[in-house]
């Protein structure tokens, strides 16, 4: 993607105001905020809490309210180590990503990253990548909030017809949620930690109550099975299926220019986040696969957790649930648009796309332009509807990233350049870094042919971009 003819400029940080001759003004970033030209301001309002909120509410989502059905059909009750295994490749990503945002806690994460360890080219195609990926996935997060709401309104009697007012709702808070991060990130965070924190309280109770009635406490008896119906090699592939439910981790890193006190928050909030979703998932699965063996739980598909917990808690359960999938779509699109918008505001610091994608609105502090960017192709894919393979388009773009995250991180420890000084660095390296890469790659072989070739058309539309548009920018602050 660079021209070899011109090597890759050795990235430098941002300016340090606290020498002789520079002024805060060009790029330094603070505890307080990330500042920019002219005093304009990213202010650092996101907590460790909204940090884990983020990371959280954007991967809680099919691992509990789609795969569970799935996965104990192709493993059985070892679905539950498929998910043990989609965490552990998370963690190999997460980790080289946490050193790279305590290094650089800049908005943009995986683009950030990227661009500064190997070039402008490799940076753009990263970032507007992420940037469609992430629009891509609000549009399926929307739509499933849609139907989930007309699932629940059906459970509790209302008759809204076959379809219902899925995309009118969907639409409805796509503009609600891009509203709320242009009046204020420190609002989008508040309203991400109350819809988390809520979904989180659901999905305990629940995964509580179905806990305590697998190991017989209310005296029914679990679905007799063995651990390995199918054997070992159906637990790999459905963790390649699966893995999916955790991409949304590097979201954190995304916002990584508003987290305060980045150096301690966004490693706890990006390896703290996939701790937390793992273990839902593998007590999901638990939960699940007691209640009914694997054959009924693949009938029932990927409604299959409606149906246990409509088993466990009668209709009350499956409201409850349903209640649960509609909070976990809402979290999962709110954070998604504000990091696509942080991703192409980024890009627009850069010079890789045009300028008022960086604009600062004065009133709330927030890149309003960037933010309509994000929020409005998303409304017109949910408007067009067939977002199911936009979705796997997403998680294709994600595992790019991923893996060039850790080669960024490779690279950047080989070459060490003086400014690269990170307050967390990665245990095991270089063996973490490389298996993060290789698995990260490796997982997009098993995604559908359509969905590799939309991927890769539109890296390489990103990669056109950049030779017609930006070929000659040079990265600020790089050497």
């Amino acid at each position: 993607m660079s021209d070899p003819a011109e090597p890759t400029p050795e990235p430098s940080p941002p300016p340090d105001p606290t020498k002789e001759g520079v002024h805060p003004e060009e790029g330094e970033t603070t505890p307080e905020a990330t500042v920019h030209e002219g005093g304009v301001e990213l202010e650092r309002t996101i907590g460790l809490g909204g940090g884990i909120a983020i990371g959280v509410g954007t991967m809680v989502g099919a691992g509990i309210f789609v795969f569970p059905g799935l996965a104990a059909g192709q493993a059985g009750p070892a679905a539950a180590l498929s998910f043990v295994i989609g965490a552990v490749i998370a963690l190999l990503v997460a980790l080289p990503t946490s050193e790279l945002a305590t290094a650089m806690p800049r908005s943009g994460g995986g683009y950030y990253f990227v661009s500064r360890a190997m070039g402008s080219a490799f940076g753009a195609v990263v970032g507007l990548s992420i940037w469609l990926g992430l629009v891509f996935a609000s549009a399926f997060y929307l739509v499933g909030f849609g139907q989930y709401a007309v699932a629940a309104l059906a459970e509790l009697g209302v008759n809204v017809g076959s379809v219902g007012p899925v995309t009118p709702l969907a639409l409805t808070f796509g503009v609600l949620l891009t509203a709320i991060s242009i009046t204020g990130t420190e609002n989008a965070a508040k309203f991400q930690n109350a819809v988390v924190g809520l979904l989180i309280v659901v999905l305990v109770g629940f995964l509580t109550y179905g806990v305590f009635d697998a190991l017989g406490v209310f005296g029914r008896e679990t679905a007799p099975e063995t651990f390995l119906p199918f054997g070992p090699f159906p637990v790999v592939t459905t963790a390649a299926l699966v893995f999916t439910s955790y991409l949304g981790f590097a979201q954190v890193a995304t916002v990584a220019g508003e987290i305060k006190d980045p150096s301690r928050n966004l490693p706890l909030a990006m390896v703290g986040s996939v701790l937390a979703v793992g273990t839902l998932y593998v007590v999901t699965i638990f939960v699940a696969t007691s209640a009914f063996g694997s054959a009924q739980l693949a009938a029932f598909g990927e409604t299959a957790i409606v149906a246990v917990a409509r088993d466990l808690l009668g209709a009350v359960g499956a409201v409850a649930i349903l209640v649960a999938g509609l909070l976990a779509t809402v979290s999962s699109a709110n954070a998604s648009i504000l990091s696509s918008s942080r991703a192409l505001y980024a890009l627009s610091r850069d010079a890789l796309v045009p300028g008022r994608a960086s604009e600062i609105n004065l009133r709330w502090g927030t890149p309003h332009v960037a933010l309509l960017l994000a929020g409005g192709p998303v409304l017109l894919l949910v408007a067009v509807g067939r977002v199911e393979v936009l979705a796997e388009v997403a998680s294709f773009l994600h595992l790019v990233m991923y893996g060039l995250i850790c080669v960024a991180l490779v690279r950047l420890r080989r070459s060490d350049p003086d400014w690269y000084d990170p307050s967390f660095t990665v245990p095991g390296y270089p063996v973490v870094p490389i298996l993060g890469a290789a698995a990260s790659f490796g997982l997009v072989a098993f995604m559908q042919p359509l969905s590799q070739v939309v991927g890769v058309s539109i890296m390489v539309g990103a990669a056109v971009w950049y030779r017609l548009y930006a070929a000659d920018v040079q990265l600020r602050g790089a050497l």
